[in-house]
C-alpha cells in the first residue's frame, strides 16, 4: 500500500547527450517512488530530444532543456545548428536554476555528471544546498576506465566538488559487482557518502502495451539509443546472410538516435533477410525484452538491468570507445557467467557471430549462473527517500548522513 507524503518534491537532472540511458534510469526511479508514496511529486529535467516519446505516471513530469548532442569523438555540439554551443549551455543552465527555484525540491538527484554537462548544474547545487535540499549524485556501477575518468575529473576538480556539495552518492549496482571509482584517489569523507543500492529492477508497464509485441520465439537485437549501434546490426545481418542454417527469428530495434542514412541502409538490408524484422524505436522495450528468447545488445546500463530483471540469455558486443564502460561491464558480467560476450572484431566475423547467435536460445539464463544479482536498487532507494522525508522536520540536510 502506498504511503502518504504531504507534498514532498524531488527534482531529477538527466543531461542526455547521447542515447537514452540517463532519462530511462531517472524515469524508472521516479515511477517506483510515486508508486510507493502518494503525495510525492517528481520533476525530471532532461536534455533528451525524445523525452516526450515516453509515458510518465501521474505525479511524474519532465522539463525539456535545449538539446546538446555528443559526437562519436566525445565532443559536444548544439542540436539546433543556428545556435552556438555556448548560448545553448547558458540557456540550459538558467532553465535548470529557474526550475529549481520555482519547484523548491526537498531532494535533488543528479544522474552521472556530478556538475552537469560542462558544469551547468553547479550554480543550482550551490543554491539548493544553501536552502537545505538533500543533494544526491547517482552513478552507474561502471563509469569508465579508471585512467579516463581520473583525467576527466582532475581537469575539472570534480572529486572535491562532489565532496563539497553532495550529501549522498548512490551507486546503481551491488558492491561486489563493480566499484565506479576503482583506481581513483577517493577521500574517506566521500567514501562514507557512497551507498551501493543494487541494480534497478525493471518490469513491464501495466496497461499500454507495445504495438510490436510478439508471441513467437525471437531474438531481440537492441542497441539502446542507436547512435553508435549500426555496426552491431550489420554484424547480425551479415551472419544471417552468410549462414543459411541460421533460421532463428530476430527482431531488431535500431534506436531513435541512429543516423537517418544508416537507418535507411539497415532497413533495406533487413528486408532481404526472411528471418529478420527491423523496427526503428519502441518506447516499451521492457515488454519486447520480456517476450524474447534471448537478447543481443551492446550492454548499456539499462539493457543490462532488463536482461537481469527478465532473466534472459544474452550476447553482449560492447562499445569500446570513446568510453570503456560497456566493455568493463561486459567483461565483469561474462566472468561471472551472467552473459556471453564478443569483442567488436569477433562480432564482425560472420562465422563467429552466427555460432554465437545459434547458441544463444539454449544458453542458461543469468539466474542460473550462481551469482547473486542484487536487483533491489529501487526498493533500497525508496526506503532511503522515505526515511529522509520523514526526517524533514528535523531539517532535511542533516539526514543524508
Amino acid at each position: 500500500m502506498a504511503r502518504r507524503l504531504e507534498d514532498a518534491r524531488i527534482l531529477m537532472y538527466s543531461h542526455d547527450t547521447f542515447g537514452l540511458g540517463h532519462l530511462r534510469r531517472c524515469r524508472a526511479i521516479a515511477h517506483a517512488l510515486v508508486e510507493d508514496y502518494r503525495g510525492l511529486n517528481i520533476l525530471i529535467i532532461s536534455g533528451a530530444t525524445i523525452a516526450g516519446a515516453f509515458d510518465y505516471r501521474a505525479r511524474v513530469d519532465f522539463v525539456k532543456i535545449p538539446s546538446v548532442i555528443k559526437l562519436r569523438n566525445g565532443e559536444y555540439t548544439s542540436l539546433a545548428s543556428h545556435i552556438d554551443l555556448h548560448e545553448t549551455l547558458k540557456m540550459r543552465e538558467s532553465s535548470i536554476r529557474h526550475t529549481a527555484e520555482t519547484f523548491q525540491p526537498d531532494i535533488f538527484i543528479v544522474d552521472k555528471e556530478p556538475m552537469g554537462l560542462k558544469g551547468e548544474v553547479e550554480d543550482t547545487l550551490a543554491y539548493l544546498k544553501a536552502r537545505g535540499t538533500v543533494l544526491v549524485l547517482g552513478l552507474r556501477e561502471v563509469m569508465d576506465a579508471p585512467h579516463l575518468l581520473d583525467a576527466e575529473w582532475k581537469r575539472n576538480g570534480i572529486m572535491q566538488k562532489i565532496d563539497q556539495y553532495y550529501d549522498s552518492v548512490w551507486v546503481y549496482g551491488p558492491p561486489d559487482f563493480y566499484d565506479p571509482l576503482v583506481g581513483l584517489d577517493v577521500p574517506a569523507s566521500l567514501r562514507r557518502k557512497m551507498d551501493f543500492v543494487g541494480f534497478l529492477q525493471r518490469s513491464v508497464s501495466k496497461g499500454k502495451s507495445s504495438i510490436n509485441a510478439r508471441k513467437d520465439n525471437y531474438l531481440l537485437v537492441t542497441t539502446g539509443g542507436g547512435g553508435d549501434g549500426s555496426d552491431l546490426v550489420h554484424d547480425v545481418m551479415n551472419a544471417y546472410e552468410a549462414d543459411p542454417t541460421l533460421t532463428q527469428k530476430a527482431l531488431i530495434v535500431l534506436g531513435p538516435y541512429m543516423p537517418a542514412a544508416e537507418r535507411a541502409k539497415l532497413v533495406q538490408k533487413g528486408e532481404a533477410i526472411p528471418y529478420i524484422e527491423v523496427i526503428e524505436f519502441d518506447n516499451h522495450m521492457e515488454e519486447l525484452i520480456d517476450g524474447a528468447t534471448g537478447v543481443v545488445a551492446m550492454g548499456g546500463y539499462n539493457t543490462y538491468c532488463e536482461i537481469l530483471s527478465f532473466d534472459k540469455p544474452a550476447l553482449i558486443v560492447p562499445r569500446v570507445k570513446p568510453r570503456e564502460e560497456q566493455l568493463l561491464r561486459a567483461q565483469r558480467a561474462s566472468a561471472l557467467g551472467l552473459v556471453d560476450m564478443l569483442l567488436p572484431e569477433q562480432s564482425a566475423d560472420p562465422t563467429i557471430m552466427s555460432e554465437a547467435l545459434k547458441r544463444l536460445p539454449s544458453r542458461l539464463p543469468p539466474s542460473k549462473s550462481g551469482s547473486n544479482m542484487h536487483l533491489e536498487g529501487l526498493d533500497h532507494i525508496s526506503q532511503t527517500v522515505g526515511r529522509w522525508i520523514d526526517g524533514r522536520a528535523s531539517h532535511l540536510s542533516l539526514v543524508a548522513e
